[in-house]
């Protein structure tokens, strides 16, 4: 018997403890592990109790057989092969019983499980669906709705809930395995046999067309959730056989669709981007408080994330009455995670009499072990802030900017320590964004790199390592597809068509919605900074200046863009932009053209493609990969094609290539095109050669 799966027969049943740690995962030693026991418990058991050893029943699918061949047996036939067993065959379930670990548990008669466990179905965030019957079995327990609901968020639910949904049949305090054993030892009293959830009753058909369009919707281009109500479907009309057969033949669509190879992708990388073999052995430094200079939005989002993070926080603001104002909005995010249930009432006070506190000296700062400078962005405010900070705080506490755009070895150059100093670039609002750009400046020291990113883990961030240049990563790309956006908009295409264009491929908002929720201020002062620097070749428009001019900022003004209504979502295209666009137009003698949506996305994507390929080739990015993580957990690229790095070798480089070329016969300037895109071409390689170490 494998060791996998480890088999004890205790009176009349048969226990199946998987012993494959950390998480019990399906690989192919605990599937053969598992038909060999319920094989060998027909002959010599009453009953079959499937467990987990450690801390968790089969959390999914073992990760290290992704992209190679399945071996036997599939676990398709596992789950089928437990169903069929002539003993009740029972699941006990303690920490998650995730994608096929559920499926395993749904193929068993019956199912219980300690208050603690969770249970659901995530594989739509693998680009595919559950492929060993849950869409089949899960209905006939728990209904076509809270199935629906189960599958296309990929979400998990607590055991009450599996309880009250019928996935479960009894949730029991106490150590797994005994009550395991009492529930089988009570089937066994009561006369019971096996139950076979795939003859339980088809469940009743929904509006499946509306469900499925509805899917379609909220996906924005991901197809695995509207596939999902599909095979969801089946299960409505089939037998359990013919269902098992409509599901696999959907499942091998989705495991041949680019998108499940983007989000593959884009689920192996978001956990190699933060390990980078520069910190191989570096130690952090020990960092149990900080201080954050700034209570506005950004310094009080910092504050609240280091605060859930266990860390204690000195905010500094510059006068009582700023110092009261950030209190307040870090209290008031706070008190919102009280109201939703996210934070107890104890932890929140807890957190505001022992954790935070808030002054407006920055000698409060004395013994913090880091900082993060949260200020206004302009290069004399930081300086001189960072001169508080070289007075006040101690040897060895780490110097870190916020700053989205502005030179931290400048920065770093103004202090006695700029071994000290490093960027930490949080996205807004701080609490809840998921990106952290660790901008790395010449003389930062290697153990203060280990530190951002450890603070990075401490805070649930996904942290990314940038070298120094206007932007860094994020906003340096984002600078270059916005401005090609802007040449469309001269050309002959709206604001609004390339907004619809752009969420019709997976983005939530277009590029033009996002700078009125952030303010179009935010823009006009970037660009005011670096219009000395313009280069006299660039194709400059003035028609978001003038909107800015007429004090017209965005969502914060009501005007922008678009128009906004109080109390309405959402807003309508504002005509006075479109004015200024035409009258431009007329001015600089531009012929209008057409854009279809097509155009919009293609010429969108292969800026930012030209752009992201630039970055990596001066090593401001490490590796595609970071490229695509930042512009994934920061900028809103749908998730379903990888990062647009991913997405360009999923459409070819040779074809990005040929296109920019193309352009570049319109704008030698703005479309010329980065050397390593060049070189992949010549070479016959790819992005995700570079991401494995090859190079061009």
């Amino acid at each position: 018997m494998t060791n996998a799966v480890e088999y004890q027969l205790i009176d009349d049943v048969a226990v199946l403890r998987a012993n494959n740690p950390p998480v019990n995962a399906l690989g192919q030693a605990v599937r053969a592990g598992l038909l060999a026991g319920v094989m060998r418990a027909e002959g010599e058991a009453k009953a079959i109790l499937i467990i987990g050893n450690g801390r968790t029943f089969f959390a999914g699918a073992d990760i290290k057989e992704f992209g190679k061949p399945p071996q036997e047996p599939f676990l398709p036939d596992v789950c089928t092969r437990i169903e069929q067993s002539t003993l009740p065959v029972i699941s006990s379930i303690h920490g998650t019983a995730l994608g096929g670990g559920l499926e395993v548990a749904l193929g068993t008669h019956y199912r219980i499980a300690v208050p603690s466990a969770k249970v659901g179905l995530p594989e739509v965030h693998l680009g595919i669906l559950p492929g060993a019957g849950g869409t089949q079995r899960l209905p006939r327990v728990a209904g076509v709705e809270n199935t629906m609901d189960l599958i296309t968020s990929g979400g998990h639910v607590t055991a009450a809930d599996a309880l009250a949904m019928g996935i479960l049949d009894a949730v029991e305090d106490g150590d797994v395995e005994a009550i395991g054993l009492t529930f089988a030892n009570q089937i066994l009293a009561q006369g019971k046999g096996p139950r076979p959830v795939g003859q339980l009753p088809r469940p009743d058909p929904i509006d499946f067309d509306t469900a499925h369009a509805a899917a379609m919707k909220k996906g924005r281009g991901q197809i695995a959730p509207a596939t999902a109500i599909r095979a969801i479907e089946a299960a409505c009309h089939n037998d359990l056989a013919e269902g098992l057969q409509r599901e696999r033949d959907l499942f091998m669509t989705l495991m041949n669709s680019p998108q499940r190879e983007g989000m593959i992708h884009a689920f192996f990388n978001e956990r190699a981007v933060s390990k980078l073999p520069e910190l191989k052995g570096i130690a952090p430094r020990d960092v149990q408080s900080i201080g954050v200079i700034g209570g506005g939005t950004m310094g009080a989002g910092i504050t609240v994330a280091a605060l859930l993070a266990g860390l204690n926080v000195v905010m500094i603001e510059r006068d009582s009455d700023a110092v009261k104002a950030g209190s307040d909005r870090v209290s008031g995010i706070l008190q919102g995670s009280v109201k939703r249930g996210k934070l107890s009432q104890g932890k929140y006070d807890a957190i505001m009499v022992g954790g935070f506190s808030a002054s407006d000296s920055y000698d409060a700062l004395g013994d913090v072990d880091l900082v993060i400078e949260a200020a206004f962005e302009e290069m004399g405010v930081k300086k001189a802030i960072f001169a508080e900070l070289d007075r006040v705080c101690k040897t060895g506490a780490v110097l870190a900017s916020n700053t989205s755009y502005l030179d931290v070895n400048e920065i770093a150059a103004s202090t006695s320590r700029p071994a000290d100093v490093i960027g930490l670039h949080f996205f807004s609002p701080a609490h809840v964004m998921k990106l952290l750009e660790v901008v790395v400046a010449d003389q930062t020291a290697p153990d203060v790199v280990a530190t951002g990113f450890a603070l990075g883990k401490a805070m649930r961030k996904t942290a990314v390592r940038s070298g120094v240049c206007d932007g860094f990563i994020g906003n340096r790309i984002l600078k270059t597809y916005r401005t090609c956006a802007d040449h469309m908009v001269l050309d002959g295409a709206s604001p609004f068509e390339i907004d619809d264009a752009m969420t019709a491929f997976g983005f939530a908002m277009g590029p033009y919605a996002v700078a009125d929720l952030a303010g179009l201020d935010i823009g006009w002062a970037t660009r005011k900074r670096l219009a000395p620097t313009r280069d006299p070749r660039e194709r400059i428009s003035t028609y978001a200046d003038k909107i800015c001019e007429a004090g017209h900022f965005g969502q914060k003004t009501g005007k922008g863009y678009y128009v906004y209504e109080k109390g309405k979502r959402g807003g309508t295209p504002n005509p006075e932009m479109m004015a200024l666009i035409e009258a431009e137009r007329t001015e600089l003698g531009i012929t209008q053209r057409a854009f279809t949506a097509e155009d919009i996305q293609r010429r969108y994507m292969c800026a930012m493609v030209n752009e992201a390929a630039k970055v990596v080739d001066e090593g401001i990015a490490a590796r595609p990969l970071d490229v695509d993580m930042v512009l994934l957990f920061g900028y809103g690229f749908p998730r379903h094609w990888g990062g647009p790095l991913k997405w360009a070798d999923l459409q070819g480089v040779q074809s990005i290539l040929d296109d920019i070329e193309s352009y570049a016969k319109e704008d030698a300037y703005f479309w010329e095109c980065s050397d390593l895109l060049k070189r992949l071409v010549a070479a016959g390689k790819t992005f995700e050669d570079l991401n494995m170490g090859e190079t061009v």
